[in-house]
């Protein structure tokens, strides 16, 4: 029974603390557009693999540029593929300067596209020290739109 206490005891303590910060970091939106610039990389990977650099201008509420890499694989032309990337992303969001890194992982199929890019945690640096959040992308007619919800500490 000591351990159980001692459990509700730490509990206690830490559930508090968890929901101050969530008061002080409250979350916080982003929108925006961008242009991207993809091209192939040398050397070329192995086969069945593509390797591209990414380089996108960031405009919005997020003004930025971007630097990463990009891995593929699949057929796009036949609707199956995929894709993981990093990229840095370094610019201005909500008045403060710094950068952090965005982690892309997409696939598309039968079903439709699936995409996930979240905040690298740990990657924030100078007045975005902290970050934290996802980024959607959305194309429409040929544009790009992002949404970025995240937050950051006080």
């Amino acid at each position: 029974m000591p351990i159980l206490s001692s459990l509700c005891l730490a509990l206690a303590f830490i559930a508090p603390q968890n929901i101050q910060s969530q008061k002080e970091n409250p979350m916080k939106h982003a929108h925006g557009t961008f242009t991207v610039d993809v091209r192939p990389l040398a050397p070329a990977p192995p086969e069945g693999i593509a390797r591209f650099s990414i380089d996108k201008q960031i405009h919005g509420d997020l003004e930025a540029t971007t630097k990463g890499e990009m891995l593929t694989g699949g057929d796009p032309k036949q609707g199956a593929a995929g894709y993981v990337a990093i990229e840095m992303v370094t610019g201005t969001l909500g008045g403060k300067h710094g950068s952090f890194a965005l982690q892309h992982f997409a696939t598309m199929d039968a079903g439709g596209p699936k995409m996930n890019v979240a905040v690298v945690p740990g990657s924030g640096t100078g007045e975005l020290k902290g970050i934290a959040g996802t980024f959607t992308i959305r194309i429409e007619t040929g544009q790009h739109f992002y949404e970025l919800d995240y937050t950051l500490p006080e």
